[in-house]
């Protein structure tokens, strides 16, 4: 009941967030211009920023083992997911990015902190870093094949990755946990204001794709539940499937684990595809629908989970 809640709640807060954008767009105080700079503000400098705050917790030996164990099962779930979304949705570049990527920031962190409680939040720092990463990587890589650009080479892609902001806050965030420097308060204040910016630039983002989009069509169109269905109920049933069969892994990390597998379509997969001049209005719907089905899909997941863990 208290997940339920919490989804809810998250839902209503997404909503009232994307009402803002979509009516700033129908007021005309805001251009597509600008929205693409809102973009540029989220993946160059509130997401590292909330990479970065993911790693600044106490560097205990459980903490390390932890963040070894948690990433490297992630990287498996994230995986996992590829080939879901791949096999589900086909050559769909959009429905692929959005097939593969959840959301385990804004509706993954409140979920496992009201299941399994906020110390349980640092079990899904790998899975939040490489994400994103893979988001920076794979997600635009898709994108730019579907727009006829050329593949980049291997040293190209190295490049990007070694440069991308995503990778250079995860080392920056790896670096401040082993080393555990005392941060000046200006430091750790900045840090979190500019994570804060995350979750409501987003979903203003969201708003105004969504004033440009008809909801008929978004509603009509089969495309946005076959993204649906691999991101929120094919995607989540294999990861509980694996999640049960890995040894010495404690409850807590399981289900955390499995709240960010079982998320809806991340926000961002509209952000790359504004920046890589993709079909963000479609985009745009597989986030939408997705999270209005997730209402049902995360807390039967979850319940299912518990029948076979507990």
């Amino acid at each position: 009941m208290q997940m339920s809640i919490v989804l809810a709640k998250q839902v209503l807060v997404m909503f009232v967030l994307v009402g803002v954008g979509y009516a700033m767009f129908r007021a005309h105080k805001i251009s597509m211009e600008g929205n693409r700079v809102i973009g540029n503000v989220l993946i160059y400098l509130s997401l590292p920023a909330v990479i970065i705050k993911s790693f600044m917790i106490e560097r205990t030996p459980e903490h390390a083992l932890a963040l070894v164990m948690g990433t490297a099962v992630a990287l498996v779930l994230l995986v996992l997911a590829a080939v879901v979304a791949r096999v589900v949705c086909g050559r769909d570049a959009i429905g692929n990015f959005a097939g593969t990527f959840s959301n385990p920031s804004f509706f993954g962190i409140p979920l496992v902190v009201a299941t399994v409680g906020a110390k349980s939040v640092f079990y899904n720092v790998g899975f939040i870093a490489l994400m994103n990463i893979g988001q920076w990587t794979y997600g635009v890589s898709l994108l730019t094949h579907q727009n006829g650009e050329p593949s980049p080479t291997p040293r190209q892609v190295l490049r990007d990755v070694a440069t991308a902001p995503f990778m250079i806050a995860s080392l920056v965030g790896v670096a401040l946990f082993c080393t555990q420097p005392p941060l000046p308060d200006v430091v750790t204040t900045c840090l979190d204001d500019v994570a804060a910016l995350n979750t409501p630039l987003a979903m203003f983002m969201i708003g105004v794709y969504l004033a440009q989009t008809d909801v008929r069509r978004m509603l009509a169109r089969v495309a946005n539940y076959r993204v649906a269905l691999a991101r929120i109920v094919v995607s989540p049933l294999f990861s509980l499937a694996l999640l049960s069969v890995i040894p010495g892994m404690p409850y807590q990390m399981r289900m955390a684990l499995l709240i960010a597998a079982a998320c809806p379509v991340g926000a961002n997969v509209a952000v790359y595809a504004q920046l890589h001049d993709a079909d963000y209005a479609y985009a745009v719907e597989t986030v939408v629908v997705s999270v209005l089905l997730s209402i049902v899909t995360v807390p039967l997941v979850v319940g299912l989970a518990n029948l076979v863990w507990l």
